[in-house]
């Protein structure tokens, strides 16, 4: 026996919604509101990622860093950086973000299953690790990425120029790097074998 289903004599026409609809959230992003209430209660995953030249031998020869102005008007030097979202996997985040600061072409090396070099816990309140971050309490895994295409700077960032890892991690390019960026990219040429 088969069920039947009573439908309303006027079952052809939808209903009227006064209300216009809303541009839905992308799967696996956060409303605002709902990203600061989860930067407010919980560390949120991050990658970050320094991108490198490499000879035919392996050996990093540059290290490229993004020039970008903070919200207030500080030129600052940084890497690759940003969230891990719902349900992706850390080599696609590795991925997505490189394509989003460098260029869709800059092919990027990124084995199958990557291993961090470190891990960053970046604390809202400053002098608890060497990783600052004012909005939250955010746990990075940090890669050295090897990229081989054409890298041109993107969304917010004014520039992106090759160093070699010496004048990278010199003091004076140090001092632009803020929230602990430098640090970072000082264990990534300590763990490259590039910082004695």
């Amino acid at each position: 026996m088969t069920e039947t289903a009573d439908f309303p004599d006027d079952w052809s026409d939808p209903p009227s919604d006064p209300t216009p609809p809303q541009e839905p959230t992308p799967s696996g992003w956060l409303a605002d509101e709902e990203i600061a209430a989860a930067r407010a209660r919980l560390p949120i995953v991050y990658v970050d990622a320094v991108p490198v030249r490499v000879d035919d031998s392996g050996d990093v020869v540059a290290v490229g860093l993004l020039l970008r102005v903070t919200a207030e008007g500080q030129m600052t030097r940084a890497l690759v950086s940003g969230r891990v979202m719902y349900h992706e996997r850390i080599r696609d985040a590795l991925l997505r973000h490189i394509e989003k600061d460098l260029g869709p072409v800059a092919l990027p090396q990124v084995p199958p299953s990557p291993q961090p070099f470190t891990v960053a816990e970046y604390f809202p309140t400053p002098g608890i690790t060497s990783y600052h971050d004012p909005r939250q309490h955010a746990v990075s895994l940090a890669y050295v990425v090897p990229v081989t295409g054409d890298c041109q700077p993107q969304q917010h960032a004014l520039d992106l120029a090759w160093l070699t890892p010496e004048q990278a991690c010199d003091d004076a390019v140090q001092i632009e790097m803020h929230g602990g960026q430098g640090a970072l990219l000082r264990q990534a040429m300590a763990h490259v074998g590039r910082l004695g």
